[in-house]
């Protein structure tokens, strides 16, 4: 008996322990279900778009400020936009539809969209001959040889649509598939058209919100903001620009989610799980000023037309902290239809990518290292003779002129060729291979934008004498802007080099914000040669070159530069590059700028075209920036 009752006092106790392990496995998995998971089950509960939501991360914005303003406007954002299809087994007539939708959205086309409206019309009409005559209107502005006989053209004008559709026309072969069911018509559909699209009751059509890069100044210019677009697996991308280069923080992290199913694809809540939300991209602040950007580009872009050159680029720049305030190139792109251009190199920032050979706006970068190096004087003389041979090479001034004997001064502002030879003889080729090296060219700035490019002073070290002769005049070596820019920044804040940097801000989306600092890279001039160069640059805007840079009230110091453009291994002598860098006001100054002039048609020097550019730009800066005149305007 006592072994009986022994025995049942076991089995009960195995019963409650396996009750009580049973309680506690489920208990810990409501406690995982209901705590642990609270944030995926509540995403379940809500829907697939919740639950989108909490895989999918935000992408970053890109903000910029105005001069003394704290208001920060978003120049590239995430907006809620339309995914339209449609069903066409429910379309009435794919013509009507086609066309009326094309209209919506502005489709090219749409002049032909409405010539097939109209055959459509005829052809129900029974207007046969009618609606052959505007389908041969149609082949003839396409320049389609047209048939001998006339009879072939309904055959000849299905063919053509069918083989180059256009944008209408495609959209229209679509909704006529009348055994599909379903169609996309159009994505990135604005919230205002979505409305337009309603108001056509048509029940064929359909809608999803999705997510949209957006850029809210149309002005703004794409070659800094770059584009969003798709990689090879057709996943959102950064390309160009800040996009490009910093996409991977705009981007976030996406969440990632694991859970096992049931053979009918259902989630097992007792199965393995695994789920982590989505970490949103951080936003980025420029330190792009949104006034100066869009003024001093549109004068840019007038310019370019005006002058029917091939292109331009502008950059200004703090020379105190390296920071870019303005950057733009033509021609330029919109972001937000970067797919419409006709050509991609378009993309291709020409302030960063496009080294070019600058000219005589490279004299002053010569003239300062030759005077910190105490080779030369302001007030030191040579005489001009009109040529120099260097090597087995005759170098001449422009137009052949003929100075005779000259200051350091007069060689600047005159822009003597000669003058510049003699200029580095005195200091030696070595002194002025270090100095171009100091100034940053031949290397990336670190701009922090897509496919910037280094340029090339290799020539420099080269034994021939000639290759360091034509360089001191800005020939035979390349650069981009940037790097231009970045040099006479140094000329103007006492002779140090700051990197060039384009952010002010990330912000993280944990909530920190990482400030980017001013960045000292070395001293390249002394701040002695740094006010020399300064004094003998206004001397150049006030008696040279430079007048029409000039600003009346201000000293400005800068340089005239106009270029040959060399091609197949020969300078062309019809094909002009002009440029002016420099920087106001010369005591204390605020900006450094280049202009750039790409080629332009029937001018030559750049004192016509890049100068009064500069003065334009630079006048607008001095009033924007509330900077007192220095002396009479006269």
């Amino acid at each position: 008996m006592k072994k009986s009752a022994s025995g049942r006092s076991w089995r009960i106790s195995a019963i409650r322990l396996f009750f009580i392990a049973f309680l506690g496995t489920i208990s810990f998995k409501l406690f995982s279900i209901q705590v642990l998971g609270a944030s995926f089950y509540n995403a379940l509960a809500d829907g697939r778009h919740t639950l989108y939501e909490e895989l999918v991360p935000e992408r970053g914005r890109i903000f910029v400020k105005d001069f003394n303003d704290p208001t920060e406007y978003p120049v590239a954002t995430t907006t809620q936009k339309g995914f339209v299809y449609a069903d066409p087994r429910k379309v009435k007539d794919p013509v009507v539809l086609g066309t009326s939708v094309a209209k919506i959205l502005s489709l090219p086309g749409l002049d032909e969209g409405a010539e097939l409206e109209l055959i459509a019309s005829l052809e129900r009409a029974d207007r046969i001959t009618d609606a052959k005559d505007v389908k041969k209107q149609i082949l003839e502005k396409r320049g389609v040889m047209l048939p001998e006989n006339i009879d072939d053209i309904p055959a000849l004008f299905e063919s053509e649509l069918k083989e180059h559709p256009n944008a209408v026309q495609a959209l229209i072969a679509r909704l006529s598939k009348k055994d599909d069911p379903y169609e996309p018509v159009a994505h990135g559909v604005s919230q205002e058209q979505l409305e337009l699209l309603k108001g056509l009751g048509e029940e064929a059509l359909t809608y999803d919100l999705e997510n949209a890069r957006s850029y809210p100044e149309p002005d703004f210019g794409g070659h800094v903001l770059g584009f969003l677009g798709k990689d090879d697996k057709t996943k959102p991308k950064g390309f160009y620009g800040i996009e490009g280069f910093f996409n991977d923080f705009l981007s976030g992290t996406i969440g990632t989610l694991y859970s096992q199913v049931s053979r009918s694809g259902a989630l097992l809540g007792v199965g393995g799980r695994q789920f982590t939300p989505a970490v949103d991209g951080g936003d980025v602040l420029l330190t792009i000023d949104r006034t100066v950007q869009v003024k001093a580009c549109a004068i840019l872009k007038e310019a370019v037309s005006r002058y029917e050159a091939k292109g331009g680029a502008l950059v200004i720049m703090e020379p105190k902290t390296g920071a870019v305030i303005a950057m733009c190139g033509f021609p330029d792109f919109d972001p937000a239809t970067y797919g419409k251009v006709d050509d991609f190199s378009v993309y291709n920032n020409p302030a960063i990518f496009t080294p070019y050979e600058p000219g005589s706006i490279i004299k002053p970068l010569t003239m300062a290292a030759a005077l910190d190096v105490d080779a030369v004087k302001p007030e030191s003389t040579f005489t001009d003779t009109g040529s120099v041979d260097v090597d087995d090479v005759t170098i001449k001034n422009a137009n052949d002129k003929i100075f005779g004997t000259v200051s350091m001064i007069e060689v600047l502002e005159q822009s003597i060729n000669t003058g510049m030879v003699w200029t580095m003889r005195h200091m030696g080729r070595d002194v002025l291979r270090e100095y171009f090296t100091r100034y940053g060219f031949g290397a990336l700035t670190g701009i922090e934008l897509k496919s910037e490019s280094t340029g090339t002073i290799a020539p420099l070290n080269e034994p021939a004498e000639v290759y360091a002769a034509t360089a001191a005049f800005g020939q035979g070596v390349t650069m981009t802007p940037i790097q231009i820019v970045a040099a006479f920044a140094a000329l103007a804040n006492g002779g140090t080099y700051m990197k060039p940097h384009i952010v002010s801000e990330f912000r993280h989306a944990d909530g920190t914000i990482e400030q980017i600092a001013p960045e000292p890279v070395r001293q390249v001039i002394s701040a002695h040669t740094s006010t020399t160069i300064g004094a003998m640059l206004v001397s150049v805007v006030e008696y040279g070159h430079g007048k029409k840079a000039g600003v009346p009230g201000y000293y400005v110091a800068g340089k005239t530069g106009t270029a040959q453009v060399a091609s197949h291994g020969k300078y062309s002598e019809t094909a002009f590059n002009g440029s002016f860098a420099g920087y106001a006001p010369v005591h204390d100054p605020k900006f450094a700028m280049i202009v750039k002039i790409e080629e332009p048609k029937d001018v030559l020097f750049a004192e016509a075209t890049a100068a009064p550019v500069f003065g334009k730009i630079a006048k607008f800066l001095l009033e924007y920036y509330g900077i007192a005149p220095e002396r009479k305007i006269e």
